[in-house]
């Protein structure tokens, strides 16, 4: 059967930019009678400046804390008697925003988003309440083994000050000295319609959605929006390169073991993706799964990820272990590593990892969030507006010594970033 003609593509994907420099695109669904709204702006944490990591998060996070029209309890009073939401999140090039409501209350939403993307006003009793929750939160993340050795993970993967090694939320000390001052400032230079993108998907007429975000959003400016960043190279590790951090009464030890992967508009973008499926995701967390949990039964939980993006995200394997069996669960990672990049992959695992990836995209299009997450990435990584046509054709194409060669371009078995997080364990490993 011939889907192609239910996903998106050329034929319904409205695509419009605006003057000041915002891209709009909208798709239509009268089949659903509520409406999504989501995009970016270019405001991430790669422009926390030095010693000052989370700024970009903690700004993310006061948007709808108070506008020029409505303080904190009147924005939720509005979107609780709509059943609308309204979400900002800073990632590490762009802060996130996500919406929903019904099709009739769309104008109303739009309203609140150009509100606190223009005239957030940042009241200093929601900037002490907001710093007190991250503090809470990070301080509880620090007992987490998992997220202290991913920490740790990037730390030693991108070194040399590498923006993507700088946790996106903060640390303690940096969030507790931010100033109401540092916090208006970033919000001032580094907010505006350059680079900014706005999706929307649901029960309205594209026209009229291209009419409410350029009434809205359509003469904002701001003269003093920097230009993008750009990324310094990532050294590749030569030799297995570790840390260890010791949190005290914990009985699990979380590893993080990895390299740094392709970037989204890499070559061997998807033949990397097909490679990391079979080794720590498909099924039962694919090969790692099968053997450090299922088999040998010395992990809670194991999987492997690549996160590319804009720039070279890691590609890497997270296990949690009883802390007796890290060595152990370490060298058969190692082996798996070894094992993906030493010969090809059998014929069975590449259809059956071809197959999912087919058969989850119209699965993830079956809703509005899931099409706006679709435009979203193919407006980022400018992938054309047919590129949901050709995804398959894309998928099918990739061979066996594709993923062969992917995986020995990135993956190394002998060099790697490696980092552990729980109790001490001199005793146990002399």
């Amino acid at each position: 059967m011939n889907t192609s003609v239910a996903l998106p593509g050329p034929h319904d994907i409205f695509r419009r930019a605006l003057p000041n420099g915002i891209v709009v695109l909208i798709r239509e669904n009268w089949d659903s009678k509520s409406v999504v709204i989501s995009g970016w702006v270019e405001a991430g944490s790669l422009f926390d400046p030095p010693e000052q990591e989370g700024l970009a998060s903690f700004v993310a996070e006061m948007l709808l804390r108070g506008t020029g029209q409505r303080d904190f309890q009147a924005i939720h009073e509005w979107l609780e008697s709509c059943g609308a939401s309204l979400d900002f999140s800073a990632g590490r090039h762009s802060v996130g925003f996500a919406g929903r409501s019904l099709a009739e209350d769309l104008p109303g939403l739009v309203s609140l988003l150009a509100e606190a993307l223009r005239q957030p006003t940042f009241p200093l009793e929601q900037v002490e309440r907001l710093r007190g929750q991250i503090v809470t939160a990070l301080k509880i993340h620090e007992q987490d083994t998992e997220y202290v050795a991913s920490r740790l993970f990037r730390e030693i993967l991108y070194r040399d000050g590498h923006p993507y090694s700088r946790p996106i939320d903060g640390k303690v000390e940096t969030v507790s000295g931010f100033s109401r001052e540092q916090l208006v400032d970033f919000y001032q230079k580094h907010y505006g319609p350059r680079r900014m993108a706005v999706v929307i998907v649901g029960a309205v007429q594209a026209e009229a959605a291209f009419r409410l975000v350029e009434d809205y959003l359509g003469d904002w400016e701001n003269p003093t929006q920097p230009e993008p960043l750009a990324l310094p190279p990532v050294p590749l590790l030569a030799a297995i390169e570790r840390r260890e951090a010791v949190l005290p009464g914990k009985s699990q030890a979380d590893i993080v073991l990895g390299v740094s992967g392709p970037a989204r508009l890499a070559a061997d973008w998807v033949a990397a993706n097909l490679a990391n499926h079979i080794l720590g995701v498909f099924g039962m967390y694919g090969r790692i799964g099968a053997r450090v949990r299922e088999q040998l039964g010395m992990a809670y939980y194991s999987y492997s990820r690549l996160d590319g993006g804009l720039g070279p995200g890691p590609w890497h394997v997270v296990a949690g272990v009883s802390p007796a069996n890290v060595e152990q669960a370490v060298n058969v990672i190692r082996g798996e590593l070894r094992r993906i990049t030493d010969e090809p992959v059998t014929e069975e695992e590449l259809e059956n990892s071809k197959s999912n990836y087919i058969g989850r995209l119209p699965l993830q299009l079956e809703s509005n969030e899931g099409v706006a997450g679709a435009l979203l990435n193919i407006e980022r990584y400018q992938l054309g507006l047919d590129y949901l046509l050709r995804y398959a054709d894309e998928i099918r194409a990739v061979t066996a010594e594709d993923v062969l060669a992917a995986a020995r371009h990135y993956l190394n078995p002998d060099a790697f970033a490696l980092a552990i997080a729980g109790p001490d364990r001199s005793a146990a490993t002399g």
